[in-house]
């Protein structure tokens, strides 16, 4: 989702109560307000698919999976993740947490350079965190950050599968990308279909 400054720096709790009644989500970076802006089909299905795959696999455990309306705070700001798993918050507020295990961020143009500075920054700083994942929606690609790692980064593409460690969740990633419309997943399907046809015909 797109951000957008709102207005000058404002209180954390002038943010909070402003949050309850507004029809628009907002994020608070540095005391400024900014709104969200609406998403594509593309980062819709890859929150939809992302959430299913892990809640699906959460689903008999303590962890539990949130997407885009749990707030995350992390010092003083507040974002809003694409999606994030939380594993050990029973007593935190109603609506944000500060211990996320899992963080996802669907980027865009829009967000690409915030979700791999401020957010990174502010969320490596999160001693619950374990695993950022970064997926873009305009071509496949997902690159993840693991606390094990240092914070080091791997990529994976097409044909690949990533680990979850802190979840023990092995996905691929086509599965992530499944029905999102882009050019690899176009060339991906294509390569399929034409696969497919050689070993009907033999």
């Amino acid at each position: 989702m797109a951000l957008k400054p709102a207005q000058h720096y404002i209180s954390e709790a002038e943010y909070l109560a402003g949050e309850m009644i507004s029809d628009i989500k907002h994020e608070l970076i540095d005391g400024e307000v900014y709104a969200m802006a609406g998403a594509s089909r593309n980062h819709n299905l890859l929150v939809s698919n992302i959430a299913r795959i892990v809640g699906n696999h959460l689903q008999d455990s303590p962890c539990a999976t949130f997407s885009s309306d749990l707030k995350i705070k992390a010092a003083a700001n507040f974002f809003y993740p694409d999606v994030m798993v939380v594993c050990a918050d029973e007593n935190g507020d109603e609506y944000y947490t500060e211990k996320p295990t899992i963080i996802v961020e669907v980027l865009s143009k829009a967000t690409r350079r915030i979700d791999k500075t401020v957010k990174l920054n502010a969320y490596k700083a999160l001693p619950s965190l374990q695993e950022y994942v970064l997926i873009e929606q305009d071509h496949v690609e997902v690159e993840v950050f693991k606390r094990s790692a240092n914070w080091s980064s791997a990529h994976y593409f097409l044909g690949d599968s990533l680990t979850l460690e802190s979840i023990d969740l092995t996905v691929t990633v086509s599965d992530l990308y499944q029905r999102v419309n882009n050019e690899d997943m176009q060339e991906f399907l294509q390569q399929q279909q034409a696969q497919a046809s050689d070993v009907e015909q033999r």
